[in-house]
């Protein structure tokens, strides 16, 4: 939830609030917690009391869902400024490149959940970088996205495109470009044969509804899939980066 007033965020949930504060105190701007979480964060609120920032002990969770707009805050609610997703720069894709990064752009990834559940896995094996498209149909860093990452967004930089077409067109001899798509010839297996140890990789995860848009289609290096029985089409697109990123993780 966006509190406009002040141009804050609602970051909720446990997992997510805790590493929140345990790795950045200095974005909390407020913090509220119900008598069950309070000896979590006895560290954060000094550091706040110092700061001259607020928190406080709520008498019971309906103020918790106030803030948070849900009922899944778990206890626990810090208020952040409302984040800005820096914009990649070409000097940014042009380091990838010189470090062989791997790195996750998500095409018009709709879903806050399913976008917070990818930063998740994301940082769970440890890749770092992800892009999404400036979209209307693209999910940003909501409520939601932070409570379904856990701890995530703390370990994840997100970057900014125009959208992931400009981006792969834009990434074109600079690196390798993988596009995840249920009709491709070639499958997961495959592709830690077509990744050379000298160079970057992006791979771009489509819509939920619609995949990966045609220009992106066009202009992806290859693309892969993720091959099942056939009974059902395709995974989830979270569960489907999942994969994607552990085998990113081991190229």
């Amino acid at each position: 939830m966006k509190n406009k007033q002040y141009r804050e965020l609602a970051v909720c949930g446990f997992e997510a609030v805790r590493a929140l504060a345990e790795k950045h105190p200095e974005k909390i701007q407020r913090l509220f917690f119900n008598k069950d979480k309070a000896r979590y964060f006895g560290d954060v609120c000094k550091t706040l009391a110092a700061r001259k920032k607020p928190y406080k002990m709520v008498e019971s969770d309906e103020e918790l869902e106030k803030l948070t707009q849900s009922v899944h805050h778990q206890g626990v609610a810090a208020m952040i400024e409302e984040p800005v997703v820096p914009r990649l720069e070409m000097g940014t894709l042009e380091m990838w490149q010189r470090e062989k990064a791997r790195v996750l752009v998500l095409d018009r990834v709709g879903n806050a959940n399913n976008f917070g559940a990818i930063v998740r896995s994301a940082a769970f094996f440890g890749i770092t970088r992800i892009v999404i498209g400036e979209d209307d149909d693209q999910a940003q860093i909501t409520t939601s996205a932070y409570r379904i990452a856990q701890g995530g967004m703390e370990l994840v930089q997100v970057y900014r495109a125009s959208s992931a077409a400009a981006l792969v067109q834009a990434s074109a001899g600079k690196m390798l470009r993988i596009g995840a798509d249920h009709r491709a010839k070639r499958t997961l297996s495959d592709l830690r044969g077509m990744v050379g140890g000298s160079q970057g990789v992006l791979v771009v995860m489509g819509n939920e509804e619609s995949g990966l848009s045609g220009e992106v289609r066009s202009s992806c290096d290859d693309l892969v899939k993720i091959p099942g029985t056939g009974e059902i089409e395709s995974l989830n697109v979270a569960q489907a980066a999942t994969l994607f990123l552990y085998e990113l993780s081991l190229l």
